[in-house]
């Protein structure tokens, strides 16, 4: 249960800024309006070919060549999709959801640093956003700049403390959470949450950066943010040295 756990917490995760389309008579619904239905059943191929259907009625929409990306993403045809968010961003320059999900195409491809400058030119378009911000603290995070990611973690809680929950939802924004060093990515989220002062989420990453083989419980209980939880129980048991066996009797 554990491990299906933490693959659907580091997958990317789409977040939903459009109203959920309810199904109705298929002769009322509008070529967007299918293919987001088909989004939402993950029939992705079927939403591309939708969504190409209504750019032949709207070919400078912005929002559908974005959700068009979005769609060939999904089947992993990231050439398709980078393609798409290029004209969703050509089409509206201040189109912050296109530029962060071209972000993520260059996070996919190992590109950290121009996924990092992507995500930073995102966010001068929506400065708000707890979702582009907890991408590029990703992308720091991978490019073992480890202040800064803390610190953009920190920022995307404070917007939105359920930023690190949501999970797979369809949406226009992509959000990415696929790290090589899980244990260290669950003690920086840690800190995050922490630094937040909401301490059983502070408390449930460290078990799991614990678990996923993060050994240095010195760091833990010498990390400054962490001293407030000291005099916790759950904290206390997380980071207590194991029992000595006790000796046999004679």
């Amino acid at each position: 249960m554990l491990p299906l756990l933490l693959n659907l917490l580091l997958m990317p995760q789409l977040v939903d800024s459009t109203k959920r389309v309810e199904p109705t008579a298929a002769t009322s619904l509008t070529p967007e309006k299918r293919a987001d239905i088909f989004m939402a059943r993950k029939m992705y191929r079927e939403a591309s070919e939708t969504y190409l259907t209504a750019l032949n009625s709207d070919p400078r929409s912005a929002r559908l060549y974005n959700k068009l990306g979005i769609s060939y993403h999904q089947q992993n045809q990231l050439d398709q999709a980078r393609r798409n968010y290029e004209r969703a961003f050509q089409t509206d320059e201040d189109y912050s959801q296109a530029i962060n999900n071209l972000g993520t195409i260059y996070y996919a491809q190992g590109k950290y640093k121009r996924a990092q400058k992507t995500y930073q030119k995102a966010l001068d378009a929506d400065p708000d956003s707890a979702s582009i911000y907890s991408n590029l603290a990703t992308a720091y995070f991978m490019r073992g700049k480890y202040k800064q990611a803390s610190q953009n973690y920190l920022t995307a809680l404070e917007l939105d403390p359920e930023v690190f929950e949501r999970k797979g939802e369809a949406g226009t924004l992509m959000q990415e959470r696929s790290v090589a060093d899980r244990a260290k990515y669950y003690y920086y989220l840690a800190s995050a949450y922490a630094r937040n002062e909401q301490w059983d989420r502070a408390l449930l990453y460290l078990r799991k950066s614990l678990e996923e083989g993060y050994g240095n419980t010195r760091k833990i209980l010498s990390d400054r943010t962490f001293q407030p939880m000291h005099e916790m129980p759950g904290f206390q048991s997380l980071v207590a040295p194991p029992a000595a066996d006790a000796p046999a009797a004679d």
